[in-house]
């Protein structure tokens, strides 16, 4: 090595080593005390979960969330025949990241700060039982085998979602019931099973509710969105969904959005994407006129619509004899598994 190399590195400033970096622990000191604290010492869970089906054959697919404080308020000497139900986001809570959808179990806040305050006068001073109806469609409580994401995925949100749950029951701490459901079953909204659920749970007969003074609030009302301004400038959006006007209108309940019921807005205008209003037989000629009438010596009628839409049932003249009396009637592949070849065979069959 020449003495000017050597030189050169004499000369050049040494740089301190770099710093370790240190890596936060995500365990809070209460974790770990929790974790060597015996379970018998351990404070009482306040929200019990449970899982249920909509028979027992099928997977579960609503997460039920019971909370029950530590001092239980005097129960009235009669039933509380009322029942105040409320969605749970963008009714009761939102995100207070600012986010469109929360990412982590801590990420919520009031919808707004008067929330808490008209839910418990709801129960202590006006004989209301308050209850929770969400669709948790993102959750999934077993794992599919065709998904690609990995099986701790779904387990995590959850966790996650029972975690935020427990948090916002607690902060309220009045005797509720929280129901989710996570599957496109009888218990989502807007179809009304989680409503015979609530019944079954609190020993209610559903004709001894007070329909009339019971309400349910959300916010996927179907409004349309609303142009404020000689510009035209778009004030407010449309509304998702109307599944929870939807929900209310069969469960038979009075329906109103959180701005209407938290902050005394007037009702804004709503559009159902099907509404069977629209549609109205005209009823002094129900009895009279013919559900079909017969012009050809043969005719073909065609029955289409979802499954448990009432095909089979009016078909078999359970609903209407006269109308399917003098009738031949092709089963449909799903109860016969006749191939569509077999179907079109017995059709000609039939009119040869």
């Amino acid at each position: 090595m020449s003495s000017s190399s050597s030189k050169r590195g004499l000369d050049a400033p040494i740089s301190p080593p770099p710093l370790k970096r240190r890596l936060q622990s995500g365990t809070t000191k209460n974790a770990v005390a929790s974790f060597f604290t015996p379970a018998s010492q351990k404070p009482k869970d306040k929200t019990i979960w449970t899982e249920r089906g909509p028979d027992e054959d099928t997977p579960t697919s609503l997460l039920v969330a019971r909370y029950e404080p530590d001092e239980k308020p005097d129960e009235p000497a009669n039933k509380r025949r009322k029942i105040a139900a409320f969605d749970l986001d963008s009714t009761l809570i939102v995100p207070s990241s600012g986010k469109k959808h929360a990412d982590s179990a801590t990420d919520w806040k009031w919808w707004n700060s008067t929330v808490p305050t008209k839910l418990r006068k709801l129960f202590n001073e006006e004989g209301y039982r308050v209850i929770i109806i969400s669709n948790q469609g993102g959750l999934k409580l077993h794992h599919d085998p065709k998904s690609k994401a990995p099986k701790s995925h779904s387990t995590t949100r959850v966790s996650a979602f029972k975690q935020k749950c427990s948090a916002v029951l607690g902060n309220l701490d009045i005797p509720t019931t929280l129901y989710a459901a996570t599957g496109k079953d009888i218990f989502r909204k807007p179809r009304p099973g989680i409503w015979a659920e609530i019944c079954e749970d609190y020993d209610l007969d559903p004709k001894d509710v007070d329909m009339e003074k019971s309400f349910y609030v959300g916010d996927a009302g179907g409004r349309i969105a609303d142009l404020q301004g000689g510009d035209k400038k778009l004030a407010t959006v449309k509304d998702f969904s109307c599944s929870d006007r939807n929900f209310a209108h069969n469960v038979g309940v009075p329906f109103l959005t959180p701005e209407e019921y938290f902050l005394g807005l007037q009702p804004r205008e709503f559009h159902r994407d099907f509404d069977l209003q629209h549609f109205q037989y005209p009823e002094s000629e129900a009895n009279d006129m013919p559900m079909f009438e017969k012009k050809n010596k043969q005719d073909i009628v065609v029955f289409c619509g979802p499954p448990g839409a009432g095909k089979s049932t009016f078909t078999t003249g359970a609903s209407r004899p006269s109308v399917t009396r003098g009738s031949i009637r092709i089963p449909s592949k799903h109860e016969t598994d006749a191939s569509r070849q077999l179907q079109i065979f017995l059709a000609k069959a039939t009119l040869s």
